[in-house]
């Protein structure tokens, strides 16, 4: 027997030998392929991969959404107090009022050596598409320092007047009190009222005046703890 005839099938089984170990290595890819375990195992990988990649994105964005927030409240509070009333930040004495009639209300006051110079706070009124929240500022005689619309939902090109960018109608209350006008006067002039109301949006100014009007009756019922005194830093007790 020639070498050539001897050598043959000693190649062969050099070639074909490692074929065994991959052909058993898919047949245990297919099987755990096809075993329901391994199915959920992946899926229950790729919700926890996703479940972490949205909750680092919930994180980023929610302090963005919370700087620029405070952001929006100093701009809104610094158009309706002004500013040489105050020489501190008006976040910086914080009052958690609690009314009988208008429930928790947080009192921002203004604060000049020392002493409260004025208050400003949110009220809600309802308008044609819903909830009207308005800021407010009232010195200590409660005569409107200025009033602004923070947000709304009314119908664009008529109900949007009351915003400050879109007429001067809110600045008219300016200089304004629950006794000038007469309390009676507070309504818009089709409910026998003086104030204005738009070309086909009624019910839009009517819940603006209505919420201003409760506004400064809130002051006015407690007139006395909003313009309290502040404590004295020195006089607390410290650990």
């Amino acid at each position: 027997m020639s070498d050539e005839t001897m050598t043959a099938p000693a190649s062969d089984a050099c070639h074909s030998a490692p074929s065994a170990p991959r052909a058993a290595r898919n047949r245990v890819s297919e099987t755990l392929r096809e075993w329901p375990v391994s199915h959920g195992l992946l899926l229950g990988a790729f919700s926890l991969c996703t479940a972490l990649a949205l909750s680092v994105v919930d994180d980023v964005t929610r302090g963005s959404i919370a700087q620029r927030s405070a952001e929006d409240l100093r701009a809104s509070l610094a158009q309706v107090v002004p500013e040489e009333i105050h020489n501190e930040a008006l976040t910086a004495h914080l009052l958690d009022l609690h009314d009988p009639e208008a429930g928790p209300v947080t009192v921002y006051r203004a604060v000049k050596d020392g002493a409260v110079t004025g208050v400003a706070y949110e009220m809600t009124g309802y308008g044609y598409g819903g909830r009207i929240q308005v800021l407010m500022g009232i010195d200590t005689e409660g005569e409107l320092l200025g009033v602004r619309v923070l947000s709304h939902s009314e119908t664009p090109g008529l109900g949007d007047k009351i915003e400050v960018a879109k007429s001067d109608w809110i600045l008219g209350f300016t200089g304004l009190s629950l006794t000038d006008p007469a309390p009676a006067d507070w309504n818009v002039q089709r409910d026998g009222g003086v104030f204005d109301q738009f070309s086909g949006a009624t019910i839009t100014p009517r819940g603006v005046v209505g919420a201003i009007r409760e506004g400064l009756e809130l002051f006015e019922r407690n007139r006395a703890e909003m313009l309290a005194p502040l404590d004295d830093p020195s006089s607390e007790e410290t650990g």
